[in-house]
């Protein structure tokens, strides 16, 4: 559960891996050319270099026309612009066609005749009443509309409107074809202090006349624009703002190296060199450790930062002999830590300070001749000298193919059983101690020296694992007393 609640308190940084391959270079400068050229495009289309200002208009609008009709009832009829154009907002109107009620003034006078407003007596209608189709307020009283038919009357502009249907055919249809619009459109851009207008002649008057119900068109003017002139700092902008797309080389490359277009060897490559798990040196105390050159007596002394008892205690850190490279793996509690699949593979890092002997791995290709497994060997051992154990994360055997155990090494006595040599480095820790009467301390002494001999200086944030076969080599050397060991341990 830890591991899962340490995963949160990390911090991700870009690690840069340069990769020499011709392909790979011509394939990053193609897309970048694509790219540059898709928002130079993008940026001359839309003109994101300028800008922009909204407009700001007022719109006077004139219509200018005369026309001559015949309407019945009144003969030949002159229309000038007050007759057939109303005054409008941002508009104007066109009569077409005209219901006409001549010499209206207010008084009392009949109803037009509908169903609801046909009346026999007073009692058929009542004072004050009114609706949306009246023409006025009733007065209560019942009177004669025509020779048959009665209605209530009201109060009004009399004679009210008598007709519904406008004439046919229209009065003013064929001559509003030639009548002239004149507009006068005053624009202004504040933000850029620019005015361009136009002036045209225009006449104004309004006469009261006779009621007129009109049909004709509606013309509503309208105006909308913007303007832009060219802004260095919207271009930097727009630059700022596109500069993000060249990151869609690099998701386009890391996912093409991660198909099936590249070698497994080469995708497991590339993701070990750009993702490296490091540690807060902040948080590692460094320690001294002494390793016996065995080319001489003398004593070298280095430095190195082991890993800390309560970080990142899930990575392990594993190495074979066969190899000259340092894994790292997860702790699994399901199989063998032989077989978990590593999440890196590094180069194994020798201490700085000091000397220490050129070893060879030892492999399987010399004059001895391959070990057979035997009958109650474990199956994940590969040097036949591991013994059986209940804990996954002790599943560990010195070789990653089969071959000689390197507890078989001429140096792995002397570097890790030599009972001097770690009565020395107990000494060396502790001056005024005895080392002699403590095999439990001889025993973990000789595990850090495996651990300096094979691992080198492991990553910070990992734990390193000894090997089944050098473990059960040490625990023979120097057993416990009671025969209690604790075996693997790293925290949760």
């Amino acid at each position: 559960m830890s591991c899962r609640l340490l995963t949160l308190c990390q911090y991700e940084t870009n690690k840069l891996v340069r990769i020499n391959s011709v392909r790979l270079g011509s394939l990053k400068w193609t897309l970048n050319v694509v790219i540059l050229m898709f928002i130079c495009i993008m940026m001359l289309w839309n003109k994101q270099y300028q800008e922009l200002d909204p407009v700001v208009s007022s719109v006077t609008a004139k219509l200018k026309g005369v026309a001559l009709t015949q309407v019945p009832g009144l003969g030949d009829v002159v229309w000038d612009v007050v007759d057939y154009s109303g005054p409008a907002q941002n508009s104007f109107f066109v009569v077409t066609n005209v219901i006409i009620t001549k010499n209206q003034k207010q008084g009392k006078c009949a109803e037009v005749p509908r169903e609801d407003k046909v009346c026999q007596t007073d009692k058929d209608c009542s004072k004050g009443a009114w609706d949306q189709h009246s023409h006025g307020v009733q007065t209560g009283a019942c009177v004669k509309f025509d020779v048959r038919r009665k209605t209530c009357e009201v109060s009004a502009w009399c004679p009210v409107e008598t007709r519904s249907n406008p004439p046919r055919p229209a009065l003013l249809a064929a001559a509003a074809e030639n009548f002239t619009v004149l507009i006068k459109n005053n624009i202004h851009f504040p933000a850029f202090n620019y005015v361009r207008f136009a002036r045209y002649h225009s006449e104004n008057g309004v006469e009261m006349r006779t009621l007129y119900k009109a049909f004709g068109i509606r013309f509503d003017v309208m105006v909308f624009g913007k303007a832009g002139k060219f802004s260095f700092i919207q271009l930097v902008v727009y630059i700022g703002s596109t500069l993000s797309y060249y990151a869609l080389t690099t998701i386009f490359i890391d996912w093409l190296i991660g198909t099936s277009c590249y070698k497994m060897e080469a995708r497991q490559n590339y993701s070990e060199r750009k993702v490296e798990s490091v540690q807060d040196k902040q948080q590692v105390t460094p320690q001294l450790m002494v390793l016996m050159s065995i080319t001489g007596l003398s004593v070298v002394v280095v430095q190195l930062y082991p890993c800390p008892g309560s970080l990142f205690q899930c990575i392990l850190s594993v190495s074979f002999v066969d190899e000259d490279q340092l894994r790292l793996v997860r702790k699994s509690r399901k199989k063998s830590l032989q077989n978990v699949k590593p999440l890196s593979v590094l180069p194994r890092k020798l201490p700085k300070q000091g000397s220490t002997p050129k070893l060879t791995p030892v492999n399987g290709h010399g004059s001895k001749p391959l070990p057979q497994r035997g009958p109650g060997e474990p199956v994940w051992c590969l040097c036949g000298g591991c013994s059986s154990t209940p804990l996954h994360q002790e599943e560990l055997c010195c070789r990653r193919s089969r071959g000689p155990c390197i507890t078989s090494s001429p140096l792995f006595h002397p570097l890790v059983l030599s009972r001097p040599l770690l009565e020395a480095l107990l000494r060396y820790r502790d001056p005024l101690g005895d080392p002699a009467g403590s095999t439990d301390a001889l025993r973990h002494c000789a595990y850090e020296q495996y651990i300096a001999w094979r691992l080198g200086v492991p990553p910070a944030d990992s734990h390193p694992v000894v090997p089944r076969c050098c473990v059960d080599k040490i625990r023979a050397e120097f057993p416990s007393l009671d025969g209690d060991y604790k075996g693997f341990s790293s925290p949760e």
